[in-house]
């Protein structure tokens, strides 16, 4: 039988799932949220980097404080879900990574710890815009976040198909990468396709210049380091019979320290630099930093890994996990304050909730809702003790 806090969890899920809204658009999606939040006696901040908003609950006389984050953000996806109740209604929008599943146990663990009142300190529940292009965390650390509302220690928590449905994982250290952007502009002297002789082929330079990166992280990155560098766009002004003037190269890097990143983009602009320099072409070199690596802090890890396992039992919680070369806006928090970043899972590939983010018939893993929920209220009763 369905208890009465699942069967709320999964009507604030449903709700918001109906109405996604991409990054910094998240205005009705932070009106409901702020309601709930309210309507359950917290003390609600908005406009906190756009459409970001904290709420805070504080019991006893205890001065420790922490985050409890969840991200608000959806994706320009058409949902592809005949049948679904609850599908979207806003066209080319969905929720396709499970950040309404996130609100919700967010929202579930408010609910718990207002009822329970079972801890010593400050509750601060982060709702962040914005996080599926890295730019929502920085928003509200710009606008003042932890200066406004100061943490001891924040928690964060994304669902994962392929993983057995509510077991979870996590890792001290770096759990996820760093994301970088990279654009390189090649500028040739195109041609008729008849007399290569008379131009500078840019699709010879570009493609020994996406050949030369790999080489990068084999022979120029300590082995027992990690990084990827993936070359995902190539485009061209040539047609059929036409040698082109330009190419444009574009992609990104995954790594988990800074020094690694810095080791990616110094060779990357080398070697496309050198290459173009050798066959007499210009190169314009762009590279970006996107998202900072995830990186959990490992007194956090062990306070994380003990709520899951109250919650989920010890069989459910894998407290090494590999680390992934996925990113989450949630490492810039991570480089503020110290804490703990855990994987639920929602679902194994051939069951429910196996389908896999990103995807246009993707959907949360409602039975997941009520154990996330109790796992982050568990986080606040650990973290916050009562003497």
């Amino acid at each position: 039988m369905e208890s009465t806090l699942q069967g709320q969890l999964k009507s604030w899920r449903h709700h918001l799932h109906q109405r996604p809204e991409t990054g910094f658009e998240e205005v009705d999606t932070s009106d409901y949220v702020a309601r709930i939040l309210k309507t359950l006696g917290l003390e609600v901040e908005r406009g906190i980097g756009g459409t970001g908003l904290v709420a805070n609950l504080r019991v006893g006389s205890g001065t420790r404080a922490i985050g409890l984050r969840a991200d608000m953000d959806a994706l320009n996806i058409a949902e592809h879900a005949p049948g679904r109740a609850h599908a979207s209604l806003n066209a080319g929008k969905m929720h396709a990574c499970g950040h309404d599943g996130h609100m919700s146990m967010i929202l579930g663990a408010a609910r718990l710890l207002a009822e329970r009142r079972d801890f010593d300190g400050t509750v601060r529940f982060i709702f962040q815009p914005a996080e599926e292009h890295g730019r929502g965390a920085k928003a509200m650390m710009a606008d003042g976040l932890f200066e406004r509302f100061p943490v001891d220690a924040i928690f964060g928590a994304h669902n994962m198909p392929g993983m057995r449905a509510g077991s979870f994982s996590t890792r001290p250290g770096g759990i996820m990468a760093s994301e970088d952007n990279f654009v390189i502009h090649i500028k040739a002297r195109g041609t008729h396709a008849a007399r290569p002789h008379m131009g500078i082929d840019p699709i010879v330079i570009a493609s020994q210049i996406v050949l030369a990166l790999q080489t990068i992280v084999s022979r120029n990155l300590d082995p027992g380091l990690q990084a990827v560098i993936s070359c995902t766009e190539f485009i061209t002004d040539g047609i059929r019979n036409v040698i082109p003037s330009n190419v444009t190269i574009k992609g990104d890097t995954r790594s988990y320290s800074k020094d690694v990143q810095a080791l990616l983009e110094t060779r990357m602009r080398e070697i496309s630099e050198g290459i173009c320099r050798t066959h007499g072409a210009e190169c314009e070199f762009e590279y970006t930093h996107e998202f900072a690596p995830t990186v959990n802090s490992p007194e956090y890890v062990d306070l994380a890994v003990t709520a899951a396992r109250n919650i989920a039992g010890e069989n459910a919680v894998d407290a090494n996990v590999q680390p992934m070369m996925i990113s989450e806006d949630f490492g810039a928090f991570l480089q503020a304050v110290p804490g703990n970043f855990i994987f639920i899972g929602n679902g194994e590939t051939n069951a429910q909730g196996g389908v896999p983010l990103h995807n246009a018939t993707y959907d949360f893993n409602d039975d997941i809702l009520e154990t996330g929920a109790r796992y982050f209220a568990e986080v606040a009763r650990l973290a916050l003790p009562r003497s």
